[in-house]
């Protein structure tokens, strides 16, 4: 049996050696109707808390299935303590930030509403498939939960305590606030604005958080979505796993 298996799939249930897996219809019909397994064919299982496992298919229908564990074939590699904010924008967009957060090692995805937010309302439960969609392509073995929109302002009244805020704040464009003046910690969260950027309101009292780094993403401002992986990115190779 080979040690990594070509098709990968995310599923809610338990995984270990001789696990049994039954397969929801939607994921059979994946399998076997889309991808033409069979019995005996090899999947790749990965349930976000116990790394990839190689399964087999013992059992092969039009409205579900069984997969049995044989041995595992990567372990858990879950991502930094990282929580990333962004204020939803047009769809497409948003569906983007939410992929990339996943492949690029957010632990958790809060889509918030600011002043300026242009969407009043998302589907958590379509951008949460999406997230498992960019784990399953990208051969992680997390996936980092999408929460429903909140508000922002209620969001930082509750803030805990002990996680640092990076606010990508646009009025510093050009500026050299950078990552490295952040305190040290392992909890963090990254704050991406809405297309209007924030308001003043938003913006005084996103500074006088105890909790707030506010920090520049280089000489040109950018999209929501693009800086949503700037700030990824940024983080990941300066404080986090990359």
């Amino acid at each position: 049996m080979s040690s990594r298996a070509k098709i990968r799939l995310f599923v809610e249930h338990p995984l270990g050696q001789g696990q049994t897996v039954p397969l929801s219809r939607e994921q059979a019909h994946y399998l076997f109707g889309v991808m033409r397994l069979g019995v005996g064919a090899e999947v790749a299982l990965f349930d976000g808390h116990n790394g990839e496992w190689t399964a087999e298919v013992v059992e092969a229908g039009k409205r579900g299935g069984v997969l049995d564990c044989r041995e595992q074939a990567a372990p858990q590699m879950s991502p930094p303590d990282l929580w990333l904010l962004f204020a939803p924008i047009k769809k497409a967009r948003t569906d983007f930030i939410v992929e990339k957060a996943a492949e690029m090692g957010a632990a958790r995805i809060l889509p918030v509403q600011t002043d300026f937010t242009n969407s009043e309302r998302i589907r958590q439960d379509r951008l949460q498939a999406h997230a498992v969609e960019a784990a399953e392509q990208c051969g992680g073995t997390y996936v980092p939960p999408v929460e429903e929109l909140q508000k922002l302002d209620r969001l930082l009244g509750d803030w805990p305590d002990d996680r640092q805020l990076i606010f990508c704040d646009e009025s510093l464009v050009g500026a050299r606030a950078a990552l490295e003046a952040a305190p040290e910690g392992d909890k963090w969260a990254i704050l991406i604005g809405p297309e209007g950027g924030f308001s003043d309101a938003e913006r005084a009292r996103l500074t006088a958080h105890p909790a707030t780094t506010a920090i520049s993403l280089g000489p040109r401002i950018l999209r929501a979505d693009t800086a949503a992986v700037a700030a990824l990115a940024l983080f990941q190779s300066t404080r986090g796993d990359w």
